[in-house]
Order: structure tokens, then sequence, then C-alpha cells
């Protein structure tokens, strides 16, 4: 069992900044899990993809909507896994939630289904 608890979220203006972080923990935190993500969502919506980092490579991938804007990083001796957020939006308002997952695929990394584990959210909320 993986243990995800994130971190970081906030009420911000358009135009800041916010850093989110998803510590994990568990035996298999590392051995197991191929790929980190973040995805988001709104209430009455399904859940997007935001961002995801392959654990072995470290292969980026990030939804249109995000891309020039969020940066995901990893840090392995603390096994986490960042999401820097600038140039917020009042679109970015979500629940932001972290995942694993052992897919590397760049199709399937981006579907939520293909996580195994998840945390339990944190808001980020973004005034006009």
């Amino acid at each position: 069992q993986v243990e995800l608890v994130e971190s970081g979220g906030g009420l911000v203006q358009r135009g800041s900044s916010l850093r989110l972080s998803c510590a994990g923990s568990g035996r298999t935190f590392n051995r197991n899990t191929n790929t980190k993500a973040w995805f988001r969502q709104v209430p009455g919506q399904e859940r997007e993809f935001v961002a995801a980092i392959t654990w072995r490579g470290g292969v980026i991938y990030y939804a249109d909507s995000v891309k020039g804007r969020f940066t995901i990083s990893r840090d392995d001796a603390k096994n986490t896994v960042h999401l820097q957020m600038d140039g917020l939006k009042p679109e970015d308002t979500a629940v932001y939630y972290c995942a694993v997952g052992t897919s590397t695929h760049a199709t399937a990394v981006r579907i939520g289904k293909s996580y195994h584990s998840w945390g339990q959210g944190t808001q980020v909320t973004v005034s006009p």
C-alpha cells in the first residue's frame, strides 16, 4: 500500500504561484511505482490530467492547458513529487491530486485508471 499526502494548496490571485508537494510512504513507493502524476478535478467534472513524471528516466508529460506554466519535479531522497504552478489562472481552480502508477506509456500516463494509489487532494483556488 502506498500512502500519498499532498500539501501546498491555497487561495491566490491570478498570476500568482503555488508549489504543491506530494510525499509518499510505504515500502513499494519507489520499487513498484514507475510514474508519479498530478490530476485535478472541479466538482461535477471528470478528473483531468495535469502532469506526470516517470521515476526511471524522468520523462515528463504535461497537459496542453498547463504547459509552460507548471513544472513537475521529483526529490528522490525525500520520496516527494512537486508541482510548481506559475501564472495561475482562475480556470486552474480545482482539487489537485497526486497519484502513482506503473505505466510509462505516453497515452496511459494521462488516464486516471492507470494509477493505483491516490492522495486525498489539496484545494487550489485562483481568484480573478
